[in-house]
C-alpha cells in the first residue's frame, strides 16, 4: 500500500478554503442576481443592483460558514447531506431575512421598510439559501487531512509526546475521536486523552497517515485489509481495530493508493 499522498491541509487552512469557496459561490450568485434583476430589482440601475446584491450575498455566505461549522458538529454532512442542507437553510434564513429587510429599504427607498414587510423577505431568502446551501454541501466534499512521514533531519511528529506513560514509545495505529476525548490505538493497546481531533491532526504531521472519517485518523502502514459494502469502505488495522472511511474521503484515499 504505497503511493504518493496529497499535500497536508491543516484544519485552519481547511476552514479558510471552505470560506473562500463559499464567498466565491456567493459572489457568483450575487452577480447573476444583479445582472438578471431578480426579485423585482430589474428597474434599478445595474450599479445599484450590484451594490445591493453583492454585499448581501457575501454577508449571507459568511454567516452560512459559521452555521456550517456549528451544524457539522451534530450532522454528518457526508452521511446525511440533505438533512445538512435543511439544517443550514433553517439556520441561515432567519437572520439573513432580517438583513435583507433592513438593507432593501435603505438601498431602494432610502429608508428602512416597515416591520410588517419583514415576512415578505422570507420566501426569496429561503429560495436562494436552500439552493446555495445545497451547492455548498455537495461541493464541500473535501479532501481528507493527510499527514506525511518526517523527512530525514526534520523535526518528528509532536503527537507521540501526548501518549500516556504506559504507551510511550508505542506505534500509533489510529486516533479516534470520542466526544471531547481521543482514543489512541497503538501496538500496546489503547487509551484516552483529552484533546480535539482537529488539534491532533496538526501534531500528527511527521507520521504518514490520513483522516479517513470526520472522527478518525489512521496510520497508513497499519492498514491490513479493506472491506466494501453499502457504498462504504472499512479499514482493518493491525490488532483487529476497524476504522470507517466516509463517502467524503473515499475517492481521495482510493486515488492515494490506500485501497
Amino acid at each position: 500500500m504505497t503511493a504518493t499522498v496529497a499535500s497536508v491541509r491543516s484544519p485552519a487552512r481547511t476552514i479558510m478554503v471552505g470560506l473562500a469557496r463559499s464567498l466565491a459561490i456567493a459572489a457568483a450568485a450575487g452577480a447573476v442576481l444583479a445582472l438578471t434583476g431578480a426579485f423585482h430589482t430589474i428597474n434599478a440601475p445595474l450599479w445599484v443592483r450590484l451594490v445591493y446584491w453583492m454585499p448581501v450575498m457575501l454577508a449571507g455566505a459568511m454567516w452560512g460558514q459559521v452555521c456550517s461549522l456549528l451544524i457539522d458538529r451534530w450532522i454528518d454532512m457526508d452521511e446525511r447531506p440533505w438533512l445538512a442542507v435543511a439544517a443550514l437553510t433553517g439556520a441561515i434564513t432567519g437572520p439573513v431575512s432580517v438583513l435583507v429587510w433592513f438593507v432593501t429599504g435603505l438601498v431602494f427607498d432610502g429608508d428602512v421598510y416597515p416591520l410588517a414587510t419583514l415576512p415578505l423577505m422570507v420566501g426569496p431568502v429561503l429560495t436562494i439559501t436552500s439552493v446555495l446551501s445545497a451547492i455548498n454541501v455537495f461541493v464541500s466534499r473535501a479532501q481528507p487531512i493527510q499527514t506525511h512521514a518526517a523527512p530525514a533531519g526534520s523535526a518528528p511528529a509532536r503527537f507521540p509526546d501526548r501518549l500516556p506513560v504506559k504507551l510511550r514509545g508505542a506505534a500509533i495505529r489510529a486516533v479516534q475521536a470520542e466526544d471531547h476525548y481521543l482514543r489512541i490505538h497503538t501496538d500496546r493497546g489503547s487509551d484516552l486523552i483529552l484533546m480535539r481531533l482537529s488539534d491532533a491532526l496538526e501534531e500528527l504531521e511527521g507520521l504518514e497517515g490520513s483522516q479517513t472519517h470526520r472522527s478518525w485518523w489512521v496510520a497508513k502502514d497499519a492498514v491490513r485489509d479493506v472491506a466494501r459494502g453499502d457504498g462504504r469502505a472499512t479499514l482493518t488495522l493491525d490488532g483487529g481495530v476497524t476504522a470507517p472511511v466516509s463517502r467524503r474521503y473515499a475517492r481521495a484515499l482510493r486515488e492515494a493508493g490506500w485501497y
